[in-house]
Formats: structure tokens, sequence, C-alpha cells
């Protein structure tokens, strides 16, 4: 099914991917890299710190939600960071790496966007059902 050019099993596949994302501990950064993968930033648990249990194979939906909101949230900042230091004249980080950090703070910032965007439609569409 097609839910407004986006189809539903490309949502559920999503929805797999943060829980699986969510459960699995953070590997740690290439070298070099300034930012983790999708289970944190800098190698960081995004889920520690939260009353979420590590030991069970159950992650609610909020906190998946959460944790990737702190994810967008930390590579913005990083980004922001790194574009600070290569303007300051900082020889240690690159024009190439700054970039490709805002980039993905942008994207990981759009994606998230429309996440919300989807979320209040489907609030909507369940507000206007006839009971």
């Amino acid at each position: 099914m097609n839910i407004g050019g986006i189809d539903s099993s490309r949502i559920e596949a999503m929805m797999a991917q943060l829980k699986a994302a969510a459960q699995k501990p953070a590997a740690a950064p290439a070298l070099g890299s300034p930012l983790g993968g999708i289970g944190g930033i800098g190698g960081q648990n995004p889920l520690k710190g939260t009353d979420a249990v590590e030991s069970s194979s159950k992650v609610s939906f909020s906190d998946a939600l959460k944790a990737q909101l702190d994810n967008v949230n930390k590579t913005q900042v990083q980004a922001d960071q790194m574009g600070e230091r290569f303007a300051a004249g900082d020889n240690s980080v690159s024009l190439s790496d700054t970039m490709i950090a805002m980039q993905k703070a942008s994207i990981s910032f759009q994606a998230t966007v429309q996440v919300r965007n989807k979320l209040v439609s489907a609030y909507h569409d369940i507000m206007n059902m006839q009971v």
C-alpha cells in the first residue's frame, strides 16, 4: 500500500531498522571518523542513561524515537563544532570532513522531519475516523 508517496513496507522496514539499532550495542567508529554509525555518535550508546532496560528484547517506540532524536541532535552539534573549528583555521579539520558532517546532519534532520510529518498525518487520520 502506498501512503503519501511512501510504500508502507518501507515504513515497516525503517521501524525494524530503528528497533534493531536501538537494541544492538554501538560499534566503535572508524579511525578518523568524526561520527559513529546508527548506534550513536563516537561509539556512545544512545540508550544509556535512559530508563530502557538494556537486557530486555523489547524496546518501546518512545525510547527508540528519543534515541534517534538525540542522535540527530548530537550529529548537528558535532557538525556545527567542526564548522566552527574549520572557520577558525584549525588544521586538524579538513573541508571535506566538515562538509560530510554537515550533510549527514542535514539528511538526518530532513528524515526526522519526514517521520514527524507521517506521525502527524497518522494522528489526524486516527482522529478523523468514525467510531
